[in-house]
């Protein structure tokens, strides 16, 4: 498999950059995938040299299981693109969040757009007949300066190899749309791509449909919450019947096993502690994140929450979820207070912001500002206990000593929230964090969450 582990290598980066996306391993899957933004994704197709590409579905998971040719196939592609909610889920099941679902459908006419903008060809290769004149159609009217270097059937167009290798490289074509179905398309690929003068090549499978008008995508609210695979069921239920009712229910057994092997059992109770916390706090504390946000609303202009990115575990960035305390234009304003710092070290904090509102001050104070992050717990992105997420900004400050706070999850709570918090200086907490991923345990905490209580009370160090 041609791919890097990021997980197992954060520690190796160069203190000045944060990485965006990666390709992960995914340990439910015994697969890595590309885990960035359909951009990125776009960019890594489009860079010098040969890629093949795949897209990973629950269906194709299964059929890998069985199907040893195919199997090969996915093992020797470039880049395997995660397409769909069950391969989403099986990341979450050993605490994995993928940054996007990369499904071909949504892909595929980006990846078109920008070919076009550096001047490359396209050709479609699959699908009943006139299906790829009417997908290359539809792709022109979308993007009008695409240019189509040919078209060709999966059909009788698809019967002779020599012929259709010969008329794809007389075409001089860039890029290669092979849309054969699951497993023909890839193994189609893994023996005839290394035959191809293009350099992108990628398995579709339905997609030359889609764009042809031969299959109707779902309705958008459904594609939103990720049950497109519903619509598909209802429009062709005897063929698909067995792909989803019969399949998706198998995929997830099969990932859910493969999952329990191979995490620890301290790691699976710890994210049932974490998810049991986290969702028991959301439902307690409905009231206070009712009045909190109509506290913040009359007191300044702004939006009830704010996001900032984070970095987590591995060096993998969030986006993480706090009331807001300062005023709506605080980012705009920190260049200016910067050397007001009460803190050593990369992390800035000042007793006195002055961007900190009335609100703000006492959900600080009191650490009520922190509680929307039980969303950030429930969504697998941190922990109920571990060290404070860091800004991007100050991880590319970081010395190489504390790149290992990424080591674990970061937290709501932890050693230096409940130490002292503002007080503690940005070496000391580096020490802290370092010592509570060396040395961790249930015990330790279930000690750190008690704590919390009497820091949160106490307000020492919280400003």
């Amino acid at each position: 498999m041609k791919h890097t582990d990021f997980n197992k290598d954060f520690a190796t980066l160069l203190p000045a950059e944060v990485p965006t996306h990666s390709n992960t391993y995914v340990p439910a899957l015994d697969l890595y995938l590309v885990d960035g933004t359909k951009q990125q994704a776009i960019d890594a197709l489009l860079a010098p040299g040969r890629r093949r590409a795949f897209f990973m579905n629950a269906h194709c998971c299964n059929i890998r299981r069985q199907d040893p040719q195919y199997a090969r196939a996915v093992a020797d592609a470039d880049m395997l693109l995660p397409d769909g909610i069950g391969v989403e889920l099986a990341a979450r099941m050993t605490g994995l969040r993928l940054t996007e679902n990369l499904n071909g459908t949504d892909l595929v006419p980006d990846l078109m757009a920008e070919a076009a903008r550096r001047g490359k060809s396209v050709y479609l290769f699959g699908g009943r007949p006139g299906v790829a004149d009417a997908a290359a159609a539809a792709l022109i009217r979308k993007t009008p300066h695409l240019r189509i270097a040919g078209t060709r059937d999966g059909y009788d167009g698809a019967s002779d190899t020599e012929a259709v290798i010969a008329d794809i490289n007389e075409s001089g074509a860039d890029i290669v749309l092979v849309a054969l179905g699951v497993p023909l398309q890839e193994m189609w690929l893994h023996q005839n791509a290394h035959r191809l003068n293009a350099r992108v090549t990628l398995a579709v499978g339905a997609l030359l449909d889609f764009l042809a008008g031969v299959v109707v995508r779902a309705p958008k609210i459904l594609r939103k919450i990720k049950m497109e695979w519903t619509w598909r069921l209802a429009q062709e239920p005897r063929r698909l019947a067995k792909r989803y009712i019969a399949g998706n229910p198998t995929f997830l057994a099969h990932a859910g096993a493969k999952a329990a092997r191979r995490i620890p059992v301290s790691n699976m109770v710890r994210r049932g502690l974490d998810v049991g916390i986290a969702a028991t706090a959301l439902v307690l504390l409905m009231p206070v994140f009712a009045l909190t946000a109509l506290a913040i609303k009359a007191d300044s202009r702004g939006p009830v929450f704010y996001r900032q990115r984070r970095v987590g575990q591995a060096g993998k960035s969030f986006s993480m979820l706090k009331f807001r305390s300062m005023g709506a234009d605080a980012e705009a304003q920190l260049a200016s207070i910067a050397g007001a710092s009460d803190r050593e070290g990369v992390c800035f904090k000042s007793c006195n912001d002055p961007r900190v509102t009335r609100v703000g001050r006492f959900i600080r104070r009191f650490s009520i500002d922190e509680l929307p992050q039980i969303l950030n717990v429930l969504r697998g992105e941190m922990a109920i206990v571990g060290p404070r997420p860091a800004l991007p900004r100050e991880v590319a400050l970081y010395p190489e000593r504390a790149l290992g706070r990424l080591a674990v999850k970061p937290g709501i709570t932890g050693v230096w929230q409940v130490s002292g918090r503002a007080k503690i200086g940005f070496d000391q907490m580096v020490e802290m964090d370092l010592s509570y991923a060396a040395s961790r345990t249930l015990l330790l905490d279930l000690a750190l969450i008690c704590m919390t209580f009497r820091a949160v009370v106490s307000s020492d160090g919280a400003y």
